[in-house]
């Protein structure tokens, strides 16, 4: 394997907190990137220890022990420490966790949140005025119980020395960036191919969220709507076709995406054709051409005023930034 050079020959110090019940695929899926850096490097760019408050083992969700290196009473120095949330969250019983954070508050060491640990984080007023996101299920929680929290459906907001992410395997696509960032893209690259993925998804990439809670109502025919949307955006189908579709008149039809998503049905359904759209303007070698009518947009003039209207960037500007 060719040796990939990097950007700094400084060790940095990563430090993972285990809560109790901790999800061990979003543990595992930040921890192997750095150890993979190092092997393909040939580098010690990365060292890692594990913490629990009290130094005793930290048993995972899927009931896995774990040993641990450190207590927070006999921490060396870390250049990050992440919080490895409990799955599923953890109201209570971490307050030696949460009062050792709040010491942290103007500390230069970056502190990060992988999956619930976010919400560690902002309990301990970590997050205030900061970027942040969680997994979709706690998003609408961390939003109304932190209103200082910048709350983003992401999968990882890198803010400062502010890193979070959503768990599960978005833990990987947020240190690969980090590696990419601190060390070499191409580093990036290589472990990203060691392990298969079939690409690195960006910090603009959304989580998949289930759509009765990516639009927050308990409507049935609503999220029908949505689903039919969805499955037609090559072809889309008008109002009245929805409408009839999931058996609702229009105009009822269109009350209920102005009470739950303060959208008209219209809008909403070309909105979800340019994210999708953006998603394969970054992520496929088609033509804007082809992605635009693949999209549901009869003209190339069309997609493109269109695109420019919504994200304020043409389809093709939007392709150079990617290239």
């Amino acid at each position: 394997m060719r040796q990939i050079e990097t950007k700094s020959n400084k060790e940095l110090r990563y430090g993972f907190l285990l809560l109790p019940n901790f999800s061990l695929i979003a543990f595992s899926s930040a921890i192997e990137p750095l150890r993979m850096a190092n092997w393909i490097s040939e580098q010690q760019c990365y060292s890692t220890s594990l913490i629990s408050h009290d130094g005793k083992p930290v048993t995972s969700s899927s009931g896995v022990p774990v040993q641990v290196d450190h207590s927070l009473k006999e921490l060396p120095y870390f250049d990050a420490v992440f919080i490895c949330g409990a799955s599923p969250i953890a109201r209570t019983g971490n307050e030696a966790v949460i009062e050792w954070l709040k010491k942290q508050i103007h500390s230069p060491m970056a502190i990060g949140g992988i999956g619930t640990g976010s919400y560690i984080l902002a309990i301990a007023g970590l997050l205030d005025n900061y970027r942040a996101t969680i997994h979709w299920w706690h998003i609408e929680n961390l939003k109304r119980e932190f209103p200082k929290t910048q709350v983003s459906s992401r999968l990882f907001e890198i803010d400062g020395q502010r890193y979070t992410c959503s768990g599960g395997t978005a833990s990987m696509d947020m240190m690969l960036f980090l590696i990419g960032s601190q060390q070499n893209m191409d580093l990036s690259a290589a472990i990203s191919e060691q392990f298969v993925c079939e690409r690195i998804r960006g910090s603009d990439d959304q989580q998949r969220i289930p759509i009765k809670s990516r639009i927050n109502a308990n409507q049935p025919k609503l999220i029908e709507a949505v689903t039919l949307m969805e499955a037609n955006i090559e072809e889309p189908l008008s109002t009245d076709d929805l409408a009839h579709h999931v058996k609702l008149s229009r105009r009822h039809l269109e009350r209920l995406f102005k009470k739950y998503l303060h959208n008209v049905p219209a809008k909403y359904y070309i909105e979800l054709r340019l994210t999708q759209a953006r998603k394969l303007l970054r992520q496929s070698d088609k033509t804007i051409l082809q992605i635009g009518l693949l999209c549901g947009f009869s003209s190339a003039s069309y997609f493109s005023t269109a695109y420019k209207n919504h994200y304020n960037i043409t389809p093709r500007e939007e392709r150079k930034q990617v290239e």
